[in-house]
C-alpha cells in the first residue's frame, strides 16, 4: 500500500481514462484499493425501483472511485497540474509543493 499525497477537497486533473482533461474535486480517499472519487468524473448510471426506504427512483447518476494514477493534483496558485513531493520548512514542518520542473 503506498502513500496517498491526494486528499480530500484537493483539485484534481483526470489524465487518463474517458473523462481525460476534466477538473473535478475530491470527494472521497480509498487509500487501501489507492482509489479515489471525484465529483462530476467517472459517472455510472443505475436504474432504481421504487421500493420502500428508497429516496430516489428512476435512473440515477453517481460518481464511481477511479485509480489514483489517473488524476494529478492542481497547484492552487498556478492552476496547472503537476507531481507532488513534500518539502520540509525551516521550523520542521512538512508541506506538499507540486513539482515545476525549473532549477534551481
Amino acid at each position: 500500500m503506498s502513500q496517498t499525497r491526494i486528499k480530500r477537497d484537493d483539485e484534481v486533473l483526470v489524465i487518463s481514462g474517458k473523462d481525460k482533461g476534466k477538473r473535478g474535486t475530491v470527494i472521497r480517499v480509498l487509500p487501501g484499493q489507492n482509489r479515489v472519487v471525484v465529483e462530476g468524473v467517472n459517472l455510472s448510471v443505475r436504474h432504481l425501483s421504487a421500493r420502500q426506504g428508497v429516496a430516489q427512483t428512476g435512473i440515477v447518476q453517481s460518481e464511481s472511485p477511479m485509480s489514483l494514477s489517473n488524476v494529478m493534483l492542481i497547484d492552487p496558485e498556478t492552476g496547472n497540474a503537476g507531481r507532488t513531493g513534500q518539502k520540509v520548512l525551516e521550523d520542521g514542518t512538512k508541506v506538499r509543493v507540486v513539482k515545476s520542473g525549473k532549477r534551481s
